[in-house]
């Protein structure tokens, strides 16, 4: 048993130098060049709007605020200034989204963003991210990219397509810093010591965002309701959880992708990288020593990843670690998660029943 979780272990690793080094060098350099890109048009639309203030900065070889969602797409989050006129409130929104409240005892003509609050108070998504799209595609046609970058038109979000291979969505966004919502309110989960005490309010501290997103429709919320509302993402406070003194989270992680990449990106895939990052940090909750996450036991945490990622298909559900009534697969096909499903048992399957397996993958 110890020989073969070796020989797991082994092999794993040597993916990871050989298959997962070379993807992260490719990806980092497709981030450079859309980063560049990206931020050229930003500050075109800065120069046109100031209200639309951001810039993407890098750190450490990482652009900070750009999302990696496969090598082929990504995500850009520009947070804007809200000057602390208004007020968070989930109440009236639909799950995994909240409403932008004007502050009592403030005059709706002392917002800076007057003109997208709506007659009930609320500032709308959908009127801050149309203004931006309009500033976006005002932007293109002043920096005269011609075909290299087109704007899509099946989306009221800003999409970006470089050279016909790359998706870029930009997304507006309001940081919600020391605040944490009531649709959190169980994490930590009270069964785990999975994190510890000072991650907790490390994490809580950092907040979330809230993006101004085409969100799902839902039954119980009308359109109008829907298209105001602003999605929450925490995505910083997520990169903050996988951090740990081995490397051994963020590894696997990388892994994870790899595999996806792989083997699982087919026609109609309702699986991204985002998905893997979930099930990986309920596997950091079912295994919360650092002891567990190391080199030689890297090979038992994938594994456990992709049973988890099996049994979600074929449950077809998947919840959002923080936020636990919003589904990740809600608009995801049948018959796309179960192909998937059969996909990831297969590859699951290889993985348990052969410890060299990772060569040929």
């Amino acid at each position: 048993m110890m020989e073969s979780r070796a020989t797991l272990a082994y092999h794993v690793n040597k993916f990871h130098s050989e298959r997962v080094v070379p993807r992260k060098v490719k990806v980092s350099q497709t981030v450079q060049d859309v980063g560049s890109i990206v931020a050229s048009i930003l500050k075109e639309v800065q120069r046109r709007e100031p209200r639309f203030l951001g810039a993407l900065n890098e750190t450490e070889g990482r652009v900070e605020g750009l999302e990696v969602i496969s090598p082929s797409e990504y995500q850009v989050v520009l947070c804007l200034n809200h000057t602390g006129v208004f007020t968070f409130n989930e109440e009236r929104s639909i799950p995994g989204c909240a409403m932008l409240k004007l502050s009592d005892g403030r005059k709706r003509s002392m917002s800076l963003w007057i003109e997208f609050i709506t007659a009930s108070g609320y500032l709308s998504a959908r009127k801050v991210r149309s203004r931006f799209l309009s500033l976006v595609a005002q932007a293109l046609g002043k920096l005269n990219y011609g075909s290299m970058v087109t704007l899509d038109h099946d989306t009221t979000e800003v999409k970006l397509r470089i050279r016909d291979s790359i998706v870029v969505r930009v997304i507006p966004a309001f940081k919600c810093s020391a605040l944490w919502p009531n649709s959190a309110h169980h994490w930590p989960d009270p069964g785990t010591s999975w994190p510890p005490v000072s991650k907790i309010a490390e994490v809580k501290a950092i907040g979330f965002n809230l993006l101004s997103k085409d969100c799902v429709v839902t039954n119980e919320m009308n359109s109008s309701s829907e298209s105001d509302a602003w999605m929450m993402s925490f995505a910083e406070a997520e990169d903050r959880l996988l951090e740990c003194a081995s490397g051994c989270r963020r590894r696997c992680l990388s892994i994870l992708k790899t595999l996806r990449d792989r083997h699982l990106d087919f026609s109609g895939s309702p699986l991204n990288n985002y998905h893997m990052k979930m099930l990986l940090l309920y596997e950091c909750e079912k295994h919360p020593g650092d002891s567990e996450w190391n080199t030689s036991s890297i090979g038992d945490r994938l594994k456990g990843v992709l049973l988890q990622l099996v049994s979600c298909l074929r449950c077809h559900r998947l919840p959002h670690y923080f936020l636990p009534g919003v589904d990740l697969f809600a608009t995801s096909a049948t018959p796309s998660l179960d192909e998937a499903a059969r996909k990831v048992w297969c590859l699951t399957r290889q993985i348990i029943t052969n410890s060299k397996s990772f060569d040929h993958l």
